[in-house]
């Protein structure tokens, strides 16, 4: 049985238009790869073969995205509570090793995305902050060695 993730309404949205636009693209590529079924022979045919596989990818890559809309759930990041670090709050955090700080929003997995300063709750940092209050320290076994981080300030999203 899967587990339900909560998804941000944003991301939930994302996922949302990249399914619409993987569906549209998968008529297409259905189409091409019947035109080059046309042409004869199949084990010659670059244009068949390169477009079986896309088409392979591009219907494996909208079952995944079926998949987490499926099972998540979504919830508004800016109405949750920000007395404590939960889903969608956003969290600041000081590394006590390089004194630096860092800002990030926690997420779910299918739609948590470092490159937007954003970390899922399913990840070691993520799953430590869960529940825990302004000036508690959080200790973290990570794949690069023990993180210790002193958590400075939780708010709540602008985004839902």
């Amino acid at each position: 049985m899967h587990e339900i993730m909560p998804i941000s309404q944003t991301g939930h949205e994302k996922l949302k238009e990249e399914l619409a636009r993987l569906e549209v693209e998968a008529v297409q590529l259905r189409q091409r790869v019947a035109e080059a079924r046309e042409q004869g022979d199949l084990r010659e045919n670059g244009e068949f073969i390169y477009g079986r596989q896309n088409l392979g990818f591009t219907e494996g890559r909208i079952r995944e995205i079926q998949g987490k809309l499926n099972y998540s759930k979504t919830v508004d990041c800016t109405r949750t509570p920000s007395d404590r670090a939960a889903f969608g709050t956003v969290v600041t955090l000081r590394n006590l090793d390089t004194q630096k700080t860092v800002v990030f929003q926690l997420l779910g997995p299918y739609d948590a995305d470092l490159t937007d300063d954003s970390i899922s709750i399913a990840s070691p940092v993520g799953r430590a902050l869960l529940d825990r209050a302004v000036g508690e320290k959080i200790e973290v076994s990570a794949p690069v060695g023990l993180l210790s981080y002193q958590l400075l300030e939780i708010k709540k999203s602008d985004f839902p």
